[in-house]
């Protein structure tokens, strides 16, 4: 049977959000209903409000997510009622080209939940990333249930859904951060530092953080960064050559999602270095670069996709090192709000003054 509860619902592009009444279907066949009991406030919601993402409104926003399963449908075997689980929006196929050849965390071939949520007149609605978590309960596909351990607060779990899994895995899994290593990571909101952090986990002898605001470098330097720049006022590709003996660094992490900062990225690292892009662009951005110089300067261009992570994976990893004490993922959680605080959210996370805000419920 059918069940109501409310929801953040963005209705048309660049429209206030507002809380709706919700329809959660009964979970069908590979299917999971999930109480939600944290949702992180991440700026591809914001992407989805502001129609950079599709034009499919209304929307049901949030996606960076933990909580309890409450009831699974035919066929789900890996979760179960009560299992406390992060959501992730990759859930993997087993059966495509990529999981064949042992690399699922290229999936492509992931799927969502096949029923639909709707608003109580029926109207069906877009769930961010196929999860669409700022609400009291949502309906996934039973794929995107990672299990971890139950005793971390849900409000930390709930970042390894997206941006915090985004950032320290664009570092370890995409950029093969190593030991001894120099990084510069461009970009150091949420995912910008989780790449510092991820970089210092890996051994990363020499971290360099760019930004153009020095509130967001002094939060890097307690995340991890050795050095700092300002990009607004200090040359960042020279700063960061003049930073690793003339030479660039061995890896630069994007976490911008710019033409501008993309090309900082490119001429910022060694010869035969990595350029990871982590930040999400726009349709319309596009680079120009000497095709000379990306054939001298060597190495890789790459780009991370949910930090190439395999939820299964690194989810329960990453949990563990944080219970441990070797993470602080409780850093990143700025604040924690209600449901109908995620208007105000947004405004925050476009000034800047926040690494996350974490609806609870």
């Amino acid at each position: 049977m059918s069940q109501q509860v409310q929801g953040v619902v963005a209705p048309g592009k660049n429209e206030s959000v507002r809380i709706e009444t919700i329809v959660i279907p009964d979970p069908g066949p590979g299917e999971a209903v999930v109480k939600i009991q944290a949702c992180g406030v991440c700026h591809t919601d914001l992407h989805y409000k502001q129609g950079g993402i599709s034009d499919d409104y209304p929307f049901l926003l949030g996606h960076e997510a933990s909580g309890v399963v409450e009831s699974v449908g035919a066929g789900v075997t890996d979760v179960a009622p009560g299992d406390f689980v992060i959501l992730n929006w990759r859930a993997v196929c087993g059966s495509c080209r990529a999981c064949l050849r042992g690399r699922p965390w290229y999936c492509f071939n992931t799927h969502n939940a096949t029923q639909k949520m709707t608003l109580t007149d029926g109207t069906e609605l877009s769930p961010a990333l196929g999860i669409g978590a700022f609400a009291e309960k949502t309906l996934v596909a039973a794929g995107q249930c990672t299990k971890v351990d139950p005793s971390v607060a849900p409000a930390v779990a709930g970042l390894l859904g997206c941006g915090v899994m985004a950032g320290i895995g664009a570092a370890i899994n995409t950029g093969n951060v190593g030991r001894g290593d120099s990084v510069a990571v461009i970009g150091c909101g949420g995912v910008g530092d989780a790449a510092i952090v991820g970089s210092r986990l890996a051994g990363a002898a020499r971290i360099i953080a760019v930004d153009i605001d020095d509130r967001k470098l002094a939060t890097a330097k307690t995340m991890g960064a050795t050095h700092t720049v300002n990009s607004r006022t200090t040359d960042a590709i020279g700063a960061i050559r003049e930073l690793t003996g003339g030479f660039g660094a061995d890896v630069v992490i994007e976490a911008v999602g710019r033409p501008e900062t993309y090309n900082q990225a490119f001429y910022a690292r060694d010869l035969a270095g990595t350029v990871v892009l982590v930040g999400v662009p726009t349709p319309e951005m596009k680079i120009e670069l000497p095709l000379l110089d990306v054939f001298g300067r060597g190495g890789s261009l790459k780009s991370s996709w949910y930090g190439d992570c395999l939820p299964s994976r690194d989810f329960p990893m990453l949990i563990d090192l944080h219970q441990q004490g070797r993470i602080d993922l409780a850093a990143f959680v700025t604040e924690t709000i209600g449901l109908g605080d995620v208007e105000k959210a947004f405004a925050r996370m476009h000034e800047g003054d926040v690494l996350r805000s974490v609806v609870t419920l």
